[in-house]
């Protein structure tokens, strides 16, 4: 319901309470599967709201960017790419000079590649796009439908990595099923709220929750 509301947030309060039910193994790809639930229908809800020109670039770089996960795993230090991701954020959204700087070189390719190669060990790869989304778009609406299916390509993506983590998946299928119920039916309301809110009022939110998400992704790093 919160990402639906606000575009993002609801994966990693999802995945901050997994461990009290899942075994290690378990969490990353069985999270996937909700979140892929999670994100396809909060586009589905506002499917009138998706910038489809913009698409084709995110697509063609979350396949290349999927194709090469292993590659860039095994030769990436991650250590400190969630604060970089992190400071680019916080630039991009409160910095002039560098968001019209960055506008030059930003590019849908680069972010669905970046978005979907990192996404399997950074939790919160998703407000890359939304960073930029937000930007470019003035709607509310289009950006968070947009950003929904961008989340939902890296995802489907990640599907085969998902399911060669573990055999045990789906020992609990009826947890699994449980839980994308509930994302369906919390997008499903989180939409409508949102679809009643002011436009600039969610954007607002959106700026300061992503603020919020940069700085402690910085903080997690440096501390």
């Amino acid at each position: 319901m919160v990402a639906g509301i606000v575009g993002f947030g609801g994966g990693m309060l999802l995945i901050s309470v997994l461990p009290v039910f899942l075994s290690p193994a378990l969490i990353i790809p069985i999270h996937g599967l909700v979140q892929l639930a999670s994100n396809s229908s909060r586009m589905l809800f506002s499917l009138k709201h998706v910038r489809w020109q913009l698409v084709p670039r995110f697509l063609l770089g979350s396949v290349v960017g999927a194709l090469m996960i292993g590659y860039g795993l095994s030769h990436i230090s991650m250590e400190y790419v969630p604060a970089a991701i992190g400071l680019y954020i916080l630039l991009n959204l409160w910095s002039p000079k560098f968001s019209a700087s960055v506008s030059r070189y930003e590019s849908f390719y680069l972010i669905g590649f970046l978005q979907t190669e990192l996404g399997l060990v950074v939790g919160a790869t998703g407000p890359l796009s939304l960073s930029v989304l937000t930007k470019q778009l003035e709607s509310k609406d289009e950006i968070i439908a947009t950003s929904a299916l961008f989340m939902t390509i890296s995802h489907l993506a990640k599907v085969p990595v998902y399911l060669s983590f573990t055999e045990s998946m789906f020992s609990d299928l009826d947890l699994i099923v449980y839980m994308v119920l509930g994302a369906i039916l919390g997008s499903f309301i989180g939409t409508k709220l949102r679809l009643s809110t002011k436009n600039g009022y969610i954007i607002k939110i959106i700026q300061v929750l992503l603020t919020l998400l940069a700085v402690k992704m910085i903080a997690e790093v440096a501390l």
